[in-house]
């Protein structure tokens, strides 16, 4: 399974993010994914995750109520926006995969199988 970003690149403080992860080499309806981001000097973090189907969701309490998590089961791709964003949001955003219908810890990297390469979002102020 192969997960590819694309949408970084610099935004200006209180603009938006869009990112997308195509997904290939797999049932993409059967993978649970997620979005992590790695600021500089700190540890990657949890951002959102999507169920199989897409009727459930989780975001990370930094990002609750500016984050929108979406997938296109046809398209095999996820969508991630995040409004207002801030400086301190610079970072190397990560696409992630599992294949599992366990939600159990589904903000935890160990759950994930596979990861994309990342893409920067540099947020300036």
């Amino acid at each position: 399974v192969q997960l590819a970003e694309s949408g970084g690149g610099l935004v200006q403080a209180g603009g938006s993010l869009r990112l997308s992860c195509a997904v290939s080499g797999g049932t993409f309806s059967m993978y649970t994914m997620g979005w992590f981001r790695q600021a500089p000097g700190k540890e990657r973090e949890f951002v959102v995750a999507i169920y199989l189907s897409g009727g459930r969701t989780r975001y990370a309490d930094p990002v609750q109520g500016r984050c929108t998590i979406s997938r296109d089961n046809a398209k095999n791709t996820v969508n991630l926006r995040i409004n207002s964003l801030k400086p301190e949001e610079t970072a190397v955003y990560y696409c992630a995969a599992v294949k599992s219908r366990s939600w159990y810890n589904i903000h935890l990297e160990y759950k994930y199988d596979y990861w994309g390469q990342g893409t920067q979002v540099t947020v300036s102020s």
